[in-house]
């Protein structure tokens, strides 16, 4: 009862305050004549995402909108992109199922583990009618459009044990390991589920963390592991997919209704244009990040993904999360698998 009211009392607070900065019509927000879009990510400019949100989509508004990124949290602190966007401090971000499920817990269903099987599967999911509902959800209680999804990656088991002290074949070798989650129920619940001790550090501080032992590890995909360097302060990788993670195109509905037909088209051409680099990028740099790793002196290898399947898939089985998805929703998701 106390995070719905808690909810409720968000809700109502961020729509009055979207409300009143409207209404401020702040001029910072102007770029000669043109709206700005402050995009703000925990990501850095290198990640895919933004590479490809930076060299196409800002390019693809730039005749009616100015696309001014932020990235490493340095103008929204990570987890409240949403609350920043709902209040009318923020254009747009890249959003998690595992953040919007903090709102609406039915967005759990995105956030399972072994739910999601590909990238492509991710983009059949997004544009198939099962979605109207949440994304409708969204628009209707945060004013936030959903406009695309985007690959993250395989997540993955990322330790700072050598395998000859840890060697992660299936959930049970897992325990008592402290491994690095985002702070969210949802993020919390899969690190249960695939059989570790969750430990909510900001992606912000996780290098300083493995580096210190305050965690024994994180999981990502291995384009983030490089990405961020944190190879450089662990051992090994068990490739255990147990996600295939993903973010979504978040913009203010306040922006998105500023615009007209014409424009909004293009936006959504160029979320759908940037979703589909960043996919294509982040897929071809999974392919060879394995090599690179090894040649880091990391173990990369695969562990028994049918048991972390079966475990993981059980926990969900009667949990709080699995209560509030949509009855039959799991089963059309399953049907468009590969």
């Amino acid at each position: 009862m106390t995070k719905l009211m808690t909810r409720r009392v968000f809700l109502a607070t961020t729509g009055a305050l979207a409300l009143f900065a409207a209404s401020l019509a702040p001029q910072h927000l102007m770029a000669q004549d043109k709206p700005v879009i402050r995009m703000s990510t925990p990501a850095s400019d290198t990640d895919q995402r933004s590479v490809a949100l930076a060299t196409v989509f800002g390019p693809a508004i730039a005749d009616f909108a100015s696309y001014q990124p932020h990235y490493n949290s340095s103008l929204i602190a990570q987890g409240s992109e949403l609350e920043a966007i709902a209040s009318g401090d923020l254009e747009m971000s890249i959003t998690s199922a595992q953040e919007l499920a903090n709102f609406f817990p039915e967005f759990s269903i995105f956030a399972t583990g072994y739910v999601h099987q590909s990238a492509a599967h991710q983009v059949k999911v997004f544009n198939d009618p099962l979605m109207d509902p949440f994304k409708q959800k969204v628009e209707d209680e945060l004013g936030i459009k959903l406009l695309a999804v985007m690959y993250l990656g395989k997540r993955h088991v990322n330790l700072r044990f050598p395998r000859s002290e840890r060697d992660v074949m299936t959930p049970a070798d897992l325990a008592g390991v402290n491994l690095r989650m985002p702070g969210s129920d949802a993020w919390m619940f899969l690190g249960k589920a695939i059989g570790a001790n969750p430990t909510p550090v900001a992606f912000t501080e996780i290098y300083t963390a493995l580096q210190t032992g305050a965690v024994d590890g994180q999981d990502n995909p291995l384009p983030t592991v490089v990405d961020a360097k944190f190879y450089e302060v662990t051992k090994q990788v068990s490739l255990t997919a147990h996600l295939v993670d993903l973010n979504y195109i978040a913009l203010s509905k306040t922006v998105w209704d500023g615009l007209t037909a014409e424009q909004q088209a293009a936006v959504q051409k160029a979320a759908d244009d940037t979703a589909e680099t960043a996919r294509q990028g982040q897929l071809a740099k999974e392919e060879e990040l394995v090599a690179f790793l090894t040649e880091q002196g990391l173990d990369v290898y695969e562990p028994d993904l049918a048991a972390f399947r079966s475990h993981v898939q059980a926990q969900y089985v009667g949990s709080e999360f699995a209560k509030a998805w949509p009855e039959g929703v799991l089963d059309q998701i399953n049907a468009l698998g590969d």
